[in-house]
């Protein structure tokens, strides 16, 4: 058995997540604790008890999905949990990133709040979408797009086998739904995000990021991390700082990513933090491969987890 890590991203969010965790459990208070330290932001209050609207502002909803990953894997890691490989789609490279030890959390913590902030507010004027496109090709939604005349569209996240996510102004992604119905699209979706993320229309943010990139620390990768930018493992001869830069202007290549964490082995993929989307991506891969697939987002999900593959489940682990 191989375990692999993964780490949802924007859109996962919701009132009330990890409410209970956090009652429960030390660790994970001290991670909140420790992210309003940080930052300023009382994420438990903003998260348990605040607004929907608050939480899906891009500045906080980063770092409110984030906080929630970073304390549910403190406690699996203090019972003994452990994945050598680990992937996130989008904002969760860097829960997987500090998992593997290449930020530190103080670091990391501190950058997806500038991430979110600058993601936020260095966007074009304008109204912006993202809609998820099932039941078509990659060559059929880049069709899709390109007969789009309304306006700027892109595929941005290529998600899963049959699902892929297009970005860009309102009026053009809704012209790309009604042409990707008329081509035979099983569905059209519109994502709860709030700008044209993974394309060049956020050229400004990126450039910010750049610079903030410029002052943290790289360190060797305790853990195998696949990226988002071409679904491959991190490797020592990688520009960790570019490829972030680059990364929120690029489309994501999480469908690649989990093929080569099936590659490497993976049989069993856990899902840390809000949410079951990356989960039911893994169930949509082509593969005949026996595979496991776990949740970790609540106390009951947790304890299920620890109780096959924690202390009291070590000879699972290799």
């Amino acid at each position: 058995m191989k375990i692999g890590f993964l780490f949802p991203g924007q859109g996962s969010q919701s009132i009330g997540m990890g409410k209970d965790l956090y009652e429960k459990y030390e660790e994970v208070r001290k991670v909140y604790e420790k992210v309003k330290e940080l930052t300023g932001i009382d994420i438990a209050e903003m998260t348990f008890h605040g607004k929907e609207e608050e939480l899906n502002q891009t500045k906080n909803t980063q770092l409110a999905i984030l906080t929630m990953s970073l304390a549910i894997l403190a406690v699996l890691k203090q019972q003994g949990m452990q994945a050598e490989v680990s992937s996130g789609l989008s904002l969760g490279e860097y829960s997987a990133l500090i998992n593997s030890q290449a930020i530190s959390l103080e670091e990391g913590v501190k950058l997806v709040q500038k991430r979110g902030e600058y993601m936020q507010e260095l966007v074009p004027e304008g109204e912006w979408l993202m809609a998820a496109i099932m039941g078509m090709t990659e060559e059929q939604v880049q069709q899709v797009c390109q007969k789009v005349t309304n306006g700027f569209v892109v595929p941005a996240n290529f998600n899963t086998t049959g699902q892929i996510v297009i970005s860009g102004e309102k009026e053009a992604v809704e012209q790309a739904e009604v042409i990707a119905k008329e081509l035979g699209a099983k569905k059209v979706r519109v994502l709860k995000t709030a700008g044209p993320f993974h394309t060049e229309k956020l050229i400004k943010a990126s450039e910010a990021l750049r610079k903030e990139l410029e002052h943290i620390t790289i360190h060797d990768f305790d853990t195998a991390v696949v990226k988002n930018l071409d679904g491959t493992v991190y490797t020592p001869k990688d520009d960790v700082k570019d490829i972030l830069a680059k990364h929120i202007i690029s489309p994501v290549q999480f469908a690649k990513s989990l093929e080569t964490m099936l590659e490497m082995g993976v049989d069993t993929f856990i899902e840390i933090g809000p949410g079951r989307t990356l989960s039911g991506f893994v169930k949509r891969l082509d593969t005949d491969q026996d595979i496991t697939i776990l949740n970790v987002n609540n106390v009951e999900t947790l304890e299920r987890a620890l109780d096959d593959f924690g202390d009291g489940g070590k000879n699972h682990l290799k």
